[in-house]
């Protein structure tokens, strides 16, 4: 699984949950994860959470560490599994600097602050995941926490949750390729 920091600012707005957007940001084919900051404004309409339309609860940050995960599979499930995966890592590299770091589900909270939003969907030649992690709260539209409210890098976090995460598919994979058949 490839690994990618995109050293520029992006403004997320959802239309980068895409199929081959990451392949179109760095040339490279086949599974791959990669981040970025930027602002996230993301309308009712580029939304892929069903919910959050139907409560018309748009997401908006002034300042985000993205990841954009891409897997080239067609299993939905899988894909949310994956997610999962994603954000228990990070909230193991989190945790250090917020001891009372805590994962529900796809989302990372600190008490009743949230840190972060996901998503996990299917193109039709891929699933793909969008998590966002804070790194300014101010100004967002639910009570948040921020990366820089904890004192942490996001560079630093984003390299390290990224190859967290690669390791953790490859290793996956890994497992996977080395077990016999058995009757």
């Amino acid at each position: 699984m490839k690994s990618f920091w995109l050293d520029r600012q992006i403004s997320y707005d959802g239309t980068q949950l895409s199929s081959h957007w990451i392949y179109g940001q760095c040339g490279a084919l086949g599974d791959a994860v990669a981040s970025f900051e930027g602002p996230a404004d993301v309308p009712i309409s580029n939304m892929a959470d069903l919910v959050d339309v139907r409560e018309n609860s748009p997401i908006f940050s002034r300042s985000m560490l993205h990841f954009i995960a891409e897997h080239f599979d067609g299993d939905l499930a899988l894909a949310v599994a994956r997610q999962r995966l994603l954000v228990a890592a990070a909230a193991d590299l989190i945790r250090p600097g917020c001891r009372d770091i805590r994962r529900c589900g796809n989302d990372l909270y600190s008490g009743e602050k949230k840190l972060s939003v996901s998503i996990a969907t299917a193109s039709p030649v891929s699933t793909l995941i969008h998590f966002g992690i804070n790194i300014d709260s101010e100004g967002t539209p639910v009570p948040t926490l921020g990366l820089r409210d904890i004192g942490m890098d996001h560079r630093e976090i984003a390299r390290r949750i990224s190859e967290a995460y690669a390791e953790e598919i490859d290793s996956m994979d890994a497992a996977r390729c080395k077990v016999r058949a058995v009757r």
